[in-house]
């Protein structure tokens, strides 16, 4: 890696969206990515949703995460704080399952971007964060190449049609119904 490795903030706006979290904290850990983990809320805690965003650069971090259900402020105000890539991620909660969330994180004012993945899509936030960084670390590059390649591994026709054989036989096996 480069003389440091690059930093990602990972900001929620609730301890309940910790779990996709720590998704996108496994995906940078495997690209060689430092993730810090930080909960604060645009509506509970908005002087230090503010501060986390104003700091960040400061602190060393080349990249923002945030996620958020609901009303899904948290990335539009973190990017109105700080000239960091932001990427928000759309939580699915409450009546809607996240389409708020994500209405919310893509309408963003003009002059205040924020990147948007789908909903609960953390770990495509982390290979976003990863495609941002890999244009300083090149490093980065090579090692999202290699995850691109076995996922496609997934897709070659031997393993599909090991796939269609292995579905067909166990429709075949399931008691008929009437």
């Amino acid at each position: 890696m480069s003389a440091a490795a690059p930093r990602v903030l990972l900001l929620c706006g609730s301890p309940s969206d910790l779990d996709l979290v720590l998704d996108s904290s496994e995906v940078l850990e495997s690209l060689g990515i430092q993730a810090e983990i930080r909960v604060v809320s645009a509506h509970r805690t908005p002087d230090e949703a503010a501060a986390c965003a104003r700091g960040a650069e400061l602190e060393g971090f080349e990249v923002i995460i945030a996620y958020a259900g609901m009303a899904a402020h948290l990335a539009g105000v973190v990017a109105a704080h700080t000239q960091l890539p932001v990427i928000g991620v759309p939580v699915s909660a409450g009546a809607l399952g996240g389409i708020d969330a994500a209405l919310s994180t893509l309408q963003m004012p003009r002059g205040t971007p924020v990147a948007s993945v789908a909903i609960d899509g953390a770990r495509n936030a982390a290979l976003l964060a990863g495609r941002i960084l890999g244009a300083a670390h090149p490093e980065l590059r090579e090692r999202l190449r290699e995850i691109a390649e076995h996922d496609r591994e997934r897709y070659r026709p031997e393993r599909i049609e090991d796939e269609i054989q292995r579905r067909l036989r166990a429709r075949k096996s399931r008691p008929k119904s009437g």
